[in-house]
């Protein structure tokens, strides 16, 4: 056993289940998920006053408005609403909610551990393609899209993660995923880095994806295997094996489980392109290529 169990006083968690409900029901009836995150946004940031005073047409100072519409996520962009292949019926409803996520870590809420890992489960359970029982999302994880993302029972992802969903993100169950660790779902060619491929990520029950590593996009990292610390994992690392480099080799199989794992020798096979995802870009679709450089190799 390595945590004691905390808990709110009851007070507090009166407080915190009555406002979790009130989210929840509003996120799952038919009002508009925009207005119920600007909404939110207003009072967790304590901004009420002024934003009545803003609606009924009162003066209010330029940064005061820039303020006040920030809480719309209408009036937001995010990075990968420039992504040219993602699906924009899913995308709008997911970028609303991801705002509510990112917004909602830069409140002092956000560091109350007993408040904010309930309400991120709450938010998971509909930004996510699924959300298993019994996770912890901690501060600072952030998504290309969200909806991509399936994440399994009892999953642990702490501080300043990145979830890479352009592809598509499998998270197992029991998962620990530890801070400052990325894990992609989308690569680039290396000749046109304006050519994006799509993968499947798949990270499988009981992996332990540590400190800073990074596991590259079509990486399928086995039942109970280790990345370690600062690792790059860029083929797959086989159950119950310890990897560790850059690129990830495995070093070692866990101790006690060496009958059901496979041997080292011929270990951390490449088999990304099978998990490769094709996609359509949408007819008519009006491109830019922000890099403007002649991409065609003398020897081609």
């Amino acid at each position: 056993m390595t945590k004691r169990r905390v808990s709110l006083p009851p007070f507090a968690e009166e407080g915190l289940r009555e406002f979790l409900t009130e989210v929840d029901e509003r996120l799952e009836s038919d009002e508009d998920t925009c207005d119920v995150v600007e909404d939110v946004l207003v009072d967790l940031h304590g901004d009420r006053e002024a934003y009545e005073r803003w609606q009924d047409g009162e003066d209010v100072t330029p940064a005061e408005r820039v303020r006040l519409q920030g809480y719309d996520p209408c009036n937001a962009t995010l990075e990968s609403e420039y992504y040219a292949e993602k699906d924009e019926d899913s995308y709008e409803e997911s970028k609303y909610l991801q705002w509510l996520w990112r917004q909602f870590d830069s409140t002092p809420m956000a560091d109350n551990v007993a408040f904010a890992l309930r309400f991120r489960r709450m938010l998971a359970s509909h930004l996510f393609a699924d959300c298993g029982e019994g996770c912890r999302f901690f501060k600072g994880i952030t998504f290309s899209y969200g909806h991509n993302i399936t994440v399994g029972d009892n999953v642990v992802i702490h501080d300043d993660v990145h979830l890479d969903d352009r592809g598509k993100l499998t998270i197992g169950d029991r998962v620990s995923i530890a801070d400052d660790a990325h894990v992609y779902s989308h690569d680039h060619d290396v000749v046109d880095q304006t050519e994006v491929r799509n993968y499947h990520t798949i990270v499988e029950d009981d992996v332990r994806l540590t400190y800073d590593s990074m596991v590259r996009a079509g990486v399928q990292i086995g039942e109970n295997a280790i990345l370690a610390t600062k690792s790059v994992a860029q083929s797959d690392i086989p159950a119950h094996h310890v990897a560790a480099g850059t690129p990830a080799e495995s070093i070692g199989v866990k101790p006690g489980w060496e009958s059901v794992a496979d041997p080292i020798e011929g270990a951390n096979e490449d088999r990304r392109e099978e998990r490769r995802l094709e996609f359509d870009l949408p007819a008519g679709l009006t491109a830019f290529d922000e890099f403007q450089r002649d991409r065609q190799p003398p020897d081609a």
